[in-house]
């Protein structure tokens, strides 16, 4: 899809355009398919550059990556082997709107009510959970969390956060009700959606302990990273009926395995890490590697990352 969503041709001849629309499942398929190309464009964090794998690759001058944050690329490595590494600018308001529609579609039971309607199967078998006047919590409150907070009242809903550092002061500037503790978060919440940056800290964050907390009746959303919530433990909490369900966006392994839990899962509303996918966001992400590689090329200012 890459080359639909920018004009590649603005290179002129002096690059050549090979796109590749299958997963690479090893580092030595990786490196068979990249060893011959001088420059790399990465969609966000699909694959990963660790050292291992820069180092097998002499010839590459230029990465670029879509956004301006990226964890799975080695910088130092980078660095160490010349490779220059940059990125592009990148929207939060698509995964703020997928966000939302996990949660509606896990609310309303849609996936299920259409897939029966399509098939012949019973007409109406769900009875959806209300947003009016229910609490939303949300883990989280960076400029993604701050915009889901917004829509909350929108429905009638009472929005509160919680993280580690978040403060009265920011929580009065989104207008959300700060939470004593990621604990009272969670017991008293209706939908728990996750929007926190990876890091140690956050790093198993919700595991089988914080899920026995929340309301049999409540549901989870994660559009932010995998690694955040404990998928064994989440797994056991959907298939066990603690939670009511889950909507979620990220996985520990991307494309998931044909064999993993996720895919059978029972009240899980899963999508395949659409959180940024959007047309506005592919126009920016490929328009910007376009110019990311003319500047590079006239050795220009460039977005450099790491």
């Amino acid at each position: 899809m890459a080359t639909a969503f920018a004009d590649w041709s603005s290179l002129g001849g002096e690059v050549e355009v090979v796109s590749f629309t299958e997963h690479f499942r090893t580092e030595d398929e990786l490196v068979a398919a990249l060893a011959g190309f001088d420059c790399v464009v990465t969609l966000r964090e699909r694959v990963p550059f660790p050292a291992s794998l820069l180092d097998r690759l002499p010839r590459l001058r230029l990465l670029v990556a879509s956004g301006m944050r990226n964890s799975v690329i080695d910088y130092a490595a980078a660095r160490a082997n010349g490779v220059t590494v940059c990125g592009t600018a990148s929207s939060s308001t698509p995964p703020v709107e997928l966000t939302w529609a996990l949660l509606l579609g896990l609310a309303r039971g849609l996936v299920e009510e259409s897939t029966a309607l399509r098939s012949g199967g019973p007409w109406q078998s769900t009875v959806g959970a209300d947003l009016h006047g229910r609490r939303l919590g949300l883990l989280g409150l960076g400029k993604i969390g701050a915009l889901v907070a917004r829509v909350g009242p929108a429905f009638g809903m009472e929005v509160s956060a919680w993280s580690q550092n978040l403060t009265v002061e920011r929580t009065e500037e989104v207008g959300v009700r700060l939470a004593s503790s990621k604990e009272e978060l969670l017991a008293g919440s209706d939908f728990v959606s996750v929007h926190l940056a990876l890091g140690d800290r956050t790093r198993g964050l919700i595991g089988a302990a914080e899920l026995a907390l929340m309301k049999p009746t409540a549901y989870l959303v994660n559009t932010s990273r995998a690694a955040i919530v404990d998928q064994d433990a989440l797994v056991t909490a959907l298939r066990e009926g603690r939670i009511a369900g889950a909507g979620v966006d990220v996985f520990d392994v991307e494309p998931l395995p044909a064999d993993h839990p996720m895919r059978t899962a029972p009240r899980l509303l899963a999508t395949p890490h659409l959180g940024y996918v959007s047309r506005a966001n592919y126009e920016r992400y490929y328009g910007q590697a376009v110019d990311g590689i003319r500047a590079y090329l006239e050795g220009s200012p460039m977005r450099v990352l790491g």
